[in-house]
């Protein structure tokens, strides 16, 4: 005999039918937001960075993901280096327990509004085994060169960690072009290993082979202080111009990915390990922090990279991804700036 629809027994079971359809249910809708919304992993671009995202700022090849803090909590260092220079504090009575707190040390010497810091280096024991005595030793210095600091030793069997800083109106380099020099401004804090390629190339006193050679304007999606336009497209066109900043004749080392800012306007960021870097003409939130930050230009100097934009350029196609070439590339140097010691947007001039 069958049994009646309203029988408890029925009930239940009917009930515990009605559970599992919901918790299949589920389990199914997570698995599909988890799958849309899952970061990539290390070798492509995280935070769900689209496809067509990932793919807008390589020239035809691959990027590397990164995550990190916002610029104004950057600390950081370079291991395995020694700075030489002259003490403003003495490590043997200032210790730390990480290097970052030695940085913030340094670091809180240099918050005036003009004038050079007080402490543009420092120096870290962190390796409880090969420091020994020595271990959490703090040493504040100051350089005769920031542009150019003295490296006392530098390899795996060097024992300390070192960074620099670089004040208001300092830190300066200019990539100069055939329509006018940008200005950056520096960031070791953030991006150490970043800066000090930099510093390489500056020493050479020539950039053979540095370039501009795509540029895209900001188009309908941002307006001109780099803000997107509601419910317009993220591109194309990108709002950037890129480049290449390798010497000719040298030997390029790919560059550690470092954590960094998101990118805003006036960010000059590398594609992947570089040599590939770009500048960036509107804030690219969703963007994430998927691109190494190494400086920022002063803003000033944002017409510069805007006329760049505007240059004319050949459609092209790289990845599935459309975009535009400049007809003819722009050439860069590399130049030191003397400063006035002043604020950011301090006037400056090439030496």
């Amino acid at each position: 005999m069958g049994r009646k629809q309203n029988d408890p027994e029925a009930t239940h079971y009917f009930s515990f039918v009605l559970l599992l359809v919901v918790l299949v249910s589920c389990a199914l809708v997570y698995t599909f937001v988890s799958a849309v919304l899952k970061p990539n992993d290390a070798s492509s671009f995280s935070d769900g960075f689209s496809e067509l995202e990932s793919l807008t700022l390589v020239e035809k090849g691959d990027g590397v993901g990164v995550e990190g803090e916002s610029g104004g909590g950057c600390c950081r260092g370079t291991e395995n280096l020694e700075l030489w220079g002259t003490a403003v504090k003495w490590g043997s009575e200032f210790k730390f327990s990480s290097s970052e707190e030695c940085c913030k040390a340094c670091k809180s010497m240099c918050t005036g509004t003009d004038g050079p810091c007080l402490c543009d280096s420092w120096v870290f024991c962190g390796n409880k085994e090969a420091c020994g005595s020595k271990f959490g030793e703090c040493w504040l210095k100051k350089q005769k060169d920031t542009l150019a600091p003295e490296r006392q030793e530098v390899g795996e069997t060097v024992m300390w960690t070192s960074g620099l800083i670089f004040g208001k109106g300092e830190g300066i380099v200019g990539l100069e072009t055939e329509y006018g020099t940008l200005h950056i401004k520096l960031f070791p804090e953030c991006a150490p290993h970043s800066v000090a390629y930099i510093l390489e190339l500056l020493a050479l006193r020539h950039c053979a082979g540095c370039q501009f050679y795509r540029a895209e304007s900001r188009g309908q999606s941002w307006d001109s202080e780099g803000n997107h336009i509601k419910n317009t497209p993220f591109g194309p066109p990108f709002a950037l111009v890129q480049g290449t900043l390798e010497a000719q004749g040298g030997t390029f080392k790919k560059i550690l990915t470092e954590v960094c800012p998101t990118i805003r306007r006036g960010s000059v960021a590398w594609i992947g390990s570089g040599p590939e870097f770009f500048i960036s003409l509107a804030n690219h939130e969703e963007w994430k922090k998927d691109y190494t930050v190494f400086a920022s230009v002063l803003p000033e100097d944002m017409s510069i990279a805007e006329k760049i934009a505007r240059l004319p350029t050949t459609p092209e196609v790289w990845n599935s991804i459309n975009v535009t070439v400049l007809e003819k590339p722009v050439p860069l140097l590399l130049r030191r700036i003397k400063t006035s010691h002043g604020d950011l947007t301090a006037n400056v001039k090439s030496n």
